[in-house]
């Protein structure tokens, strides 16, 4: 399918050119790429990613590792220009996910959170990652194959019990505001998309589970989570509904409603 198809000239361009970085790079062990997120699901909005993840048959040596990180810095950007948009690129060896397990390994993952690290030389090892949980179940379902075998012949179906566990374990990482201070809107965005999963069943972009959970949001928690999806959205917003106590009050309240154990002074 024609990249044009689901997105605009520019955004296709770009695509075009971390594809061709990535065979440039791997060669031979780029087994696929994989487009998926709100590029496929929903539409792109002004604050959306291009999600990306790239299957390589073996782990990636330490200087392929650097040069692509470097290179992909100059791919991507936030906020997002009329050039270019922001990337995340995760990458996995397919060995390390098939068979499934939980939690799998991530080999590696570029994102603009991780800029300076990258630009000072600080290149994250391999990992394990519960959100590729998350990740594989999504592009199992809506997953548009770029290079290589569809999702459906890479990767086997993530059972529902590692999908709730993902979502558990993701919601538990945010515990105090320093987890998400300078994050705020992606952040509250994802605990509404968390609580929407974890509810229904159902996988839907940022602003459409914000609109699902404002409906039953108690009234003291709705600016925030509406200021979070005006902004995903590309409207001016009011950052003072975004005051940290007010983004840690959300977060307390979803964490009891879904019934995660609050951080308690230790934690903290």
């Amino acid at each position: 399918m024609p990249l044009e198809a689901f997105m605009n000239t520019s955004v296709s361009s770009q695509v075009e050119q971390v594809l061709a970085l990535l065979q440039r790079h791997l060669g031979g062990n780029l087994l696929a790429v994989h487009l998926f997120g709100s590029a496929v699901v929903g539409g792109l909005k002004p604050g959306s990613d291009l999600d990306l993840l790239v299957t390589v048959a073996a782990p990636l040596p330490e200087a392929t590792r650097r040069t692509v990180m470097d290179e992909l810095l100059m791919l991507s950007a936030w906020p997002a220009s009329e050039r270019l948009r922001p990337l995340e690129v995760t990458w996995v060896v397919r060995s390390s996910v098939w068979p499934w397990r939980y939690p799998a390994m991530r080999e590696l993952q570029f994102g603009e959170w991780l800029r300076a690290d990258i630009e000072a030389g600080r290149i994250e090892p391999p990992q394990e990652d519960h959100d590729l949980a998350i990740l594989l179940h999504q592009v199992r379902k809506h997953g548009i194959s770029l290079l290589g075998p569809s999702a459906a012949e890479l990767f086997e179906p993530v059972p529902e019990r590692d999908m709730r566990q993902a979502l558990h374990d993701t919601l538990a990482q945010w515990c105090e505001p320093a987890d998400w201070q300078g994050d705020e809107c992606n952040v509250v965005l994802a605990v509404a998309r968390i609580w929407l999963t974890l509810t229904t069943d159902a996988i839907a972009p940022k602003d459409v589970a914000a609109a699902w959970l404002l409906e039953c949001l108690p009234d003291e928690h709705r600016a925030v989570l509406e200021t979070a999806r005006q902004a995903y959205r590309g409207d001016t917003i009011e950052q003072a509904a975004l005051r940290p106590q007010a983004v840690e009050a959300f977060i307390r309240h979803a964490r009891a409603q879904l019934q995660l154990p609050q951080p308690t002074g230790a934690d903290r």
